[in-house]
């Protein structure tokens, strides 16, 4: 896994939750497909994709993942919320860089958090228009804000926008998940990734996400159902 980023099971978000209106299509078109997804899908069952409506919730949760376990993440996003309860770009503003430090956050990502709350709240960000702009747009941004890579940016998309065809090329646990389910375990580079990955769209977001679940069936966080 590469140094700043969370893992991917951790970045499934708690809170109020929806579920995306194209998984069960999507889902079909796969298994008629993809002779892998074919065999992986019914294995992993009913479970699926949750998202997380508020966008500053959600980019904050993966800050607070990047460089540490997801149990160490888990631990500094109960601090924060404890002493954040609305989680809200006011709030985190308000209770400054000390609070923050306090809740187990290093200075680099206390840092990243109060400039990414500072951002929504300057609105030098626009989230309300988000949903009407297409992924690169999106991307574009997000990776402007610190801390926020592209791999969060996609993160993002997946977790709270819902996009359908989102290829996290620099996710381990989806590289992982296409080394062992398409290769025997063999390295898989970006290129191999993406001629597998081709056979996917315009749903390589649900094929993804069942990769990562055939490494991680039921989620450390408790919130894939």
């Amino acid at each position: 896994m590469a140094a700043d980023k969370d893992t991917s099971a951790a970045m499934e978000p708690q809170g109020e939750l929806a579920v995306p209106i194209y998984w069960a299509e999507a889902k079909a078109a796969l298994i008629a497909r993809d002779r892998i997804m074919a065999k992986l899908i019914p294995q992993i069952g009913d479970l699926h994709l949750r998202g997380q409506p508020d966008p500053f919730t959600t980019l904050a949760r993966s800050i607070v993942g990047q460089q540490v376990t997801p149990k160490a993440a888990d631990a500094a996003w109960a601090r924060l919320l404890a002493t954040c309860p609305k989680l809200s770009p006011a709030q985190v503003l308000k209770a400054g860089a000390v609070e923050l430090a306090g809740c187990g956050l290093s200075k680099r990502k206390t840092e990243y958090i109060l400039d990414l709350a500072d951002s929504f709240k300057a609105k030098r960000v626009h989230a309300d228009l988000w949903s009407q702009m297409d992924d690169e747009a999106v991307i574009a941004e997000l990776v402007q804000i610190r801390g926020i890579s592209r791999w969060t940016a996609e993160m993002f998309l997946i977790f709270n926008l819902l996009r359908p065809n989102v290829l996290p090329l620099d996710d381990p646990g989806l590289i992982q998940g296409i080394s062992q389910n398409y290769f025997s375990g063999e390295p898989v580079s970006r290129s191999d990734a993406r001629e597998v990955a081709a056979n996917w769209e315009p749903w390589r977001t649900v094929a993804t996400w069942y990769l990562w679940r055939s490494l991680d069936p039921v989620s450390g966080s408790g919130t894939v159902e």
